[in-house]
């Protein structure tokens, strides 16, 4: 038999709830938010922080506007006991932020994490064993009994320890460890034996930390756990209720929003999902998914570069170019449709109107991001990346029949090439083939006489070659389209005709677009000049010359 074989796994139980409530509610406001970088984070890297990476985190953290921040395990570390303290010695911790520490239900680690916190302001300590079935039955080999007085003595020894230092701001915070492993009535159990124990004395509400330690279940089941634990815990008013969510199906994100539906106050997470195997949830796309839906998420991550920089540097992990949000290629459309329908979005959009853009779900300039990046260039894009790309950077506004030609030279040579093309490589091209073409004919000298018909004299060169023309016509581009056709024994018929200010560059000048067609096939000129007749016989000239340099299969020789 194979070794996959999925009959060995049975399906996670689902949670006899009548009347749930849940799926009736909107989200409104963001939770408490607690970052677990510099402790389940930092345990989950290969090479775990330095007391340099973590000051530069912590400090990052305080700038996103983290209240809370759970910054080690100093009873189990000597290096987390070390940076604990360092923070309180020189008085790192803000007023209005808690730092959290995390400690086991035994005496010394207790004592030795209260020796940790001596001299906080505001600190809370966070009381954790683990209570799953299997945890129960296959690790320490108790029955719940045993459990809950692990949990309780726990709970006992933090109280003394508190009450030693009274000048300190303490919140105690207990974790059923493998929340969703555990039977619910015994999570609601062994919870309101530590509320017994601490209420009496409790200076600030309890917070209880429902884990998702290994996410087992799919989100609506754990929004279903969550909700039946507080219909039935005790005291529900002292009690700030916490979720803790990884993402070993993939799915933390989802389970933790689905999670504050179901009356959660309170979300654990790290910043960009770095934890234990696939990770915890990530505090920035939850926070974003609500900016997103016109809710402060109340931290600032309008700098994500930055955090991503850090975070980056502090984990030594990289952060994949489709990771939400951040990522390099969140706001990317190589797609042709995508890019069109994203540029015209783009025009329309009134600075005072509600954010409506195709394929965008939030402004990227509310993250530092430059439109630069929205759209980007390879064989797979269409005219309307191009387009952007060419107005945004350089001013240029082809019109819709120029853009259809430009962009075939854009594809031909992103196939050749198979690599992304960028802004500059685009505008080369575009320069090379109108703006600047070699070993063509270039319009060196002109004039013009107004009469019945318009009298024109042109003088081009090419290379060392110099040619007059003189012609008339019915305006001075007719006369030299005229000229052009006598002089080159070719038919030239100007089809269209686009001009308009150039908004990037030097001031005062025109771009000319023109649609000639000569031989029988059409041809895109263009020309920018400060004088818009100059533009237009130059962009005339250019037409003529993508005839004559770029198309040997139709060449044309003057007379």
């Amino acid at each position: 038999m194979s070794q996959f074989n999925h009959q060995k796994y049975q399906a996670f139980p689902p949670v006899t709830l009548h009347q749930r409530q849940w799926p009736d509610r909107v989200i409104s406001q963001a939770p408490q938010w607690c970052s677990v970088d510099l402790r389940d984070g930092n345990q989950a890297l290969i090479e775990p922080m330095s007391v340099e990476q973590k000051q530069r985190l912590f400090a990052l953290l305080i700038k996103l506007g983290f209240k809370q921040i759970e910054v080690g395990f100093p009873a189990a570390s000597s290096t987390d006991y070390d940076f604990v303290r360092w923070l309180i010695d020189n008085q790192q911790i803000p007023d209005d932020v808690s730092i959290q520490v995390l400690t086991q239900a035994r005496p010394a680690l207790i004592a030795r994490t209260f020796e940790a916190l001596k001299g906080a302001k505001n600190a809370i300590v966070h009381l954790y064993n683990s209570t799953s079935k299997v945890q129960r039955d296959k690790v320490f080999k108790l029955d719940k009994a045993g459990i809950i007085d692990i949990a309780v003595q726990g709970a006992k020894e933090l109280q003394k320890h508190a009450d030693q230092y009274p000048q300190t701001n303490w919140q105690f915070q207990y974790s059923p460890e493998s929340f969703t492993g555990t039977e619910l009535d015994f999570a609601v159990e062994i919870c309101n034996a530590v509320i017994a124990e601490w209420r009496p004395k409790a200076q600030q509400k309890i917070i209880l930390n429902l884990p998702a330690t290994v996410e087992m279940s799919t989100p609506n089941v754990y929004a279903d756990q969550i909700e039946w634990f507080i219909q039935h815990i005790q005291h529900r008013e002292d009690i700030i209720v916490s979720q803790h969510t990884h993402n070993d199906r993939g799915c933390g994100i989802a389970a933790a929003e689905l999670g504050q539906l179901a009356g959660a106050d309170r979300v654990e997470g790290t910043l960009l999902g770095n934890g234990e195997r696939t990770g915890n949830m990530d505090i920035v796309t939850m926070a974003m998914n609500l900016y997103s839906q016109g809710i402060d998420p109340q931290l600032d991550l309008a700098d994500i570069d930055e955090i991503v920089q850090v975070v980056k540097d502090c984990t030594q992990l990289p952060v994949h170019p489709r990771h939400p949000y951040v990522g390099e290629l969140v706001f990317t459309a190589f797609s042709g449709s995508h890019q069109d329908a994203i540029k015209k979005c783009l025009d329309a959009q009134q600075n005072d109107a509600y954010w409506d853009v195709a394929y965008l779900p939030i402004d990227p300039a509310d993250l530092g991001r430059d439109y630069q990046e929205v759209i980007r260039i390879n064989s797979q894009s269409g005219k309307g990346g191009i387009a952007y790309i060419l107005d945004k950077d350089y001013g240029i506004q082809l019109p819709r029949w120029a853009l259809i030609e430009f962009s075939a030279v854009v594809q031909k040579d992103a196939e050749q090439s198979g690599e992304e093309i960028s802004p500059q490589k685009i505008w080369q091209l575009f320069n090379q083939h109108y703006l600047v073409q070699a070993q063509a004919y270039q319009l060196a000298n002109y004039q013009v006489s107004y009469q019945q018909q318009d009298q024109l004299q042109v003088e081009l060169q090419r290379e060392q070659q110099v040619m007059q023309i003189q012609a008339s016509g019915n305006g001075a581009l007719a006369a030299f389209a005229n000229g052009l056709a006598e002089r080159f024994e070719v038919d030239i018929e100007v089809l269209d005709y686009n001009e308009h200010a150039l908004s990037k560059g030097a001031e005062a000048e025109a771009v000319c677009y023109i649609q000639a067609k000569i031989a029988g096939k059409r041809y895109l000129g263009v020309a920018i000049d400060k004088d818009i007749l100059t533009a237009s016989l130059k962009a005339l000239l250019c037409a003529l010359n993508q005839q004559i340099l770029l198309h040997a299969d139709a060449p044309a020789q003057p007379a």
